[in-house]
């Protein structure tokens, strides 16, 4: 079982990032796109699957927040995605704003897959 959740896991991390990925395009672009149903509605299912997926992994390989650091701080990142992302694609008042936490979210969520790989805390900065 756990290695079909964890093969959950990896793809939900893959569908989000290139979610992620082609609605910032969008975003920068103007592309309509952005505002169709579909694309507000699916990265929340891709994610929510993504985040239930991450519970039962920790639960299963006994790995908690705050007892374990390197989970610790993937939490830590995802929080800072997560804000830069509304940045990002809703919040930022200029493009330029926008496109700065667009690149930042990218960053912090290569390093989030880096700290997931390693299981360290550093992960790509190590």
């Amino acid at each position: 079982m756990y290695f079909a959740i964890k093969h959950l896991h990896v793809t939900c991390v893959v569908l989000s990032a290139t979610g992620f990925l082609l609605r910032g395009l969008w975003m920068i672009t103007g592309n309509p796109l952005l505002q169709h149903r579909l694309t507000r509605v699916l990265p929340h299912v891709v994610d929510s699957l993504l985040l239930l997926s991450a519970i039962t992994l920790a639960v299963m390989i006994q790995q908690y927040p705050f007892a374990a650091g390197w989970v610790t701080a993937k939490v830590a990142g995802l929080l800072a995605y997560i804000l830069l992302g509304t940045v990002a694609l809703k919040r930022g008042r200029t493009m330029r704003i926008r496109v700065a936490a667009f690149v930042a979210a990218l960053l912090v969520y290569a390093w989030i897959v880096s700290v997931a790989l390693t299981k360290n805390l550093a992960g790509f900065l190590a």
